[in-house]
């Protein structure tokens, strides 16, 4: 099968970057051919080895936008989703591809397919939607209604529920996200004691995640074994810069602490990953209810137990014990989670070493691409 990857969210690195890279490696395991499809002026983060095809048509970002000006930016990005599903359609019809996969979509790509001849496209195609809170899902649902008799139109959710806030159509797919597992390094996970515990606070630094909370919560705990934190943070705007170092300032002086400002992908980001021995995160936001958390994939994808909070993804913590909750948003839980957590870690390795083996294979890479390829073919 020629599968054409359409990409058309521009990010210096992060979760996206890898998520497309799962598409594309795993498929062609399952022995596909894949390809890109693009705007003209896209920039990617790495290469990924397969052939690129440029659509005409620029991407349009709103970073730093307001006002009226993002108005005429909406309308102008809303034009170009158009006419690259005109081309893509075209690409379908004269036989270039078999299937599509458009990897991270909303609501509003459904919405727009509606007015477009994309939407008798003759061959599959899979808008992947990275889950769907309660404000969003009405306009899901409209959306996804409105296509249900173009039978290769296929959104898929990535969720662990079975419907969506109790309701169903028969268009919709709803799957497990795949865990991100180390692809440059030689690494053999082990969850094992350790004479020091190394615990990793790691990912794109916002200031929604409440880090120097948790710090303050970290260094006054009571700790019975030799404890490390180590704190990488990757920022995309200046003001979230500016308090990252302002945090990493304020604690540089604790040799028990270290800090890296920087974003990291590909092997680095693995290394650095694989030398911790769990990860915690601990902020607290309700989109985890109903978004899978790349950060607790990435755990589960290298074998490393977490602590977080009760509303991240809490159906996987139902499945699998693969680390420790606390009460979202409250320190005093947190404090006590995180100290049973590093004090009992050797009590409890097996556990977690049995729960991660398992939640491994459940949600790996290799499975998800079996899924999508079992929907395309549906």
């Amino acid at each position: 099968m020629r599968l054409a990857i359409f990409e058309n969210i521009m990010t210096p690195g992060g979760h996206e970057v890898d998520f497309d890279r799962i598409i594309v490696e795993e498929f062609q395991k399952l022995g596909h051919e894949v390809s890109f499809y693009v705007p003209e002026d896209f920039v990617f983060s790495m290469d990924y080895k397969v052939p690129v095809k440029r659509l005409k048509g620029k991407t349009v970002t709103y970073t730093g936008v307001k006002g009226l000006k993002k108005l005429l930016y909406s309308v102008k990005r809303e034009w170009n989703r158009q006419s690259w599903y005109k081309q893509l359609y075209e690409e379908a019809r004269n036989g270039q591809v078999d299937a599509i996969i458009v990897p991270t979509s909303t609501y509003r790509y459904l919405r727009a397919l509606a007015k477009n001849v994309f939407k008798d496209s003759p061959v599959p195609v899979i808008f992947i939607l990275h889950g769907i809170n309660p404000g969003e899902s009405p306009k899901f649902m409209a959306a996804a209604r409105d296509l249900l008799q173009y039978k290769n139109i296929k959104p898929v959710v990535l969720t662990f529920s079975k419907d969506i806030f109790g309701e169903k159509l028969d268009n919709i797919n709803m799957i497990y996200p795949p865990t991100y597992t180390p692809r440059d390094i030689e690494y053999v996970p082990q969850v094992e004691k350790k004479e020091i515990l190394t615990i990793g606070f790691f990912g794109q630094y916002r200031r929604e995640k409440k880090l120097e909370d948790f710090l303050e919560v970290y260094i006054n705990g009571t700790y019975t074994r030799p404890v490390k934190l180590m704190v990488q943070g990757a920022t995309m705007h200046p003001e979230d810069s500016a308090d990252f170092e302002r945090i990493i300032k304020k604690y540089s002086g604790r040799e028990d602490i270290e800090f890296l400002h920087k974003g990291l992908i590909g092997a680095q980001w693995q290394e650095k990953i694989s030398e911790i021995d769990a990860l915690l995160l601990p902020y607290s936001a309700k989109r985890y209810l109903y978004h899978w958390g790349g950060m607790l994939f990435t755990a589960i994808g290298f074998k490393k137990p977490v602590v977080t909070s009760d509303d991240m993804n809490p159906e996987v913590f139902e499945l699998f014990h693969i680390g420790e909750t606390f009460a979202s948003g409250n320190l005093t839980e947190l404090k006590r989670v995180l100290e049973d957590f590093v004090n009992g870690f050797d009590a409890n390795v097996e556990i977690y070493k049995d729960a991660l083996d398992k939640a491994s294979e459940e949600f790996s890479p290799e499975m998800f691409a079996k899924r999508v390829e079992a929907i395309i073919k549906a």
